[in-house]
């Protein structure tokens, strides 16, 4: 076999850092990823009003898709049998999955959890689902996940520290029966994802037992779950030393630009929301100068951009008139170029991240998107 056909293994390398920032490089079988990162989702293998080529013109690097949805619908099985969730939803670059963690938390009225795992009613027709860390991880094999997740309870916000300490330990025993179900091979890995609510002694017992049982990169849970930015920053402060500094760090869920800029500045490596894209289809623009509402009247005469520099098709192609027309109107399109925006600025948002941190200047630059943010959006005309 020649070199050039050896096959590429899962790792991460760390470019530079600037304070606690830093500026890596994951490889995976389906490509590399820069980071910091930002994932867009799609949960149910489709990020809604994007096609994945439009996606991947955006800058994003990787996709998140989601264990429960996808195996309930169209089902693992089905998915492999038609080549894995890349082919499927045409998208070759990497993708990791959400292990259904998050829906053991949100669908609390469909769900018994167990020791042995959860059983869950679907959201879609009421039948039973019993999912396992074994389950879960062998449905991301299925899916050809390049990027498994571990099956952890996912500690609802606020919850006393000993209920915390009660579900980050069975998140703990779930992580490691989820690293002896997890076939390994080239180019591909497992998270662990650190739990233990807004306490800081159980944040650092999670991430302490996570990195004993050994991973391929540790991911921050529970958090973005209502507790508010500053104990959120309180928390990944508290949490990301205790991490191994030589594997990517993921903060689960997160967020909007601030929460991204304030993670970065703490040490995290990767994110994903669906803020960008469900803001879309809501007529919510982000922009350098903030949020920006295509319903408000002030723009239906503006022939202006939405934002002047910025080259997706909404802001190249169209005015502000017309997205406020098309939003009004509950066209298709609207949502379609206002998901492509949002996407396309949360990537240039990252670009810049990774830019400042390998040029030292990462503070100057939070200090500029804070100021530009709390500036406001352009004038209205007359």
């Amino acid at each position: 076999m020649s070199a050039a056909s050896q096959p590429v293994e899962f790792g991460f390398q760390l470019l530079g850092t600037d304070g606690a920032a830093r500026r890596g490089r994951v490889t995976t079988a389906h490509g590399t990823i820069e980071t910091p990162a930002f994932m867009p989702v799609g949960t149910a293998a489709t990020v809604k009003a994007m096609r994945p080529e439009s996606v991947a013109e955006t800058g994003a690097e990787i996709l998140l898709g989601n264990t429960y949805h996808l195996m309930l619908r169209p089902g693992a099985e089905r998915i492999a049998a038609l080549g894995g969730l890349h082919k499927f939803m045409n998208w070759p670059k990497p993708i990791l999955t959400d292990s259904g963690g998050f829906q053991v938390m949100s669908l609390a009225g469909l769900r018994k959890i167990e020791e042995k795992g959860v059983t869950f009613r679907s959201h879609i027709d009421g039948s039973a689902h019993f999912l396992s860390p074994e389950r879960s991880v062998e449905i991301q094999h299925l899916l050809d996940s390049n990027i498994t997740m571990v099956l952890d309870e996912c500690t609802p916000h606020p919850a006393t520290h000993e209920q915390a300490l009660s579900s980050m330990e069975l998140s703990m025993r779930w992580a490691q029966r989820s690293k002896d179900g997890f076939k390994k091979r080239p180019g591909y890995g497992l998270f662990g994802i650190v739990q233990g609510s807004v306490y800081p002694d159980l944040r650092q017992r999670s991430a302490e037992a996570l990195a004993s049982i050994g991973f391929d990169g540790y991911a921050v849970g529970g958090l973005a779950v209502g507790e508010g930015q500053e104990i959120m920053f309180r928390v990944l402060e508290e949490t990301v030393p205790h991490l191994p500094a030589d594997r990517p760090h993921y903060l689960m869920g997160v967020g909007k630009p601030a929460d991204i800029v304030g993670a970065v500045q703490r040490g995290i490596d990767m994110f994903d929301c669906v803020l960008p894209t469900r803001s879309g289809r809501t007529a919510q623009a982000f922009t350098a100068r903030g949020t920006v509402n295509l319903r408000n009247a002030r723009h239906q005469d503006d022939p202006r951009p939405l934002e002047e520099g910025c080259p997706c098709p909404a802001c190249t192609s169209y005015s502000r008139a017309y997205l406020h027309h098309l939003v009004r109107s509950e066209e298709i399109l609207g949502l379609m170029l206002l998901t492509w925006h949002n996407l396309a600025y949360y990537q240039r948002l990252m670009a810049g991240l990774r830019a400042a941190i390998e040029a030292g200047s990462l503070d100057d630059f939070a200090a500029d998107f804070h100021e530009r943010q709390a500036g406001g959006d352009i004038p209205a005309l007359g």
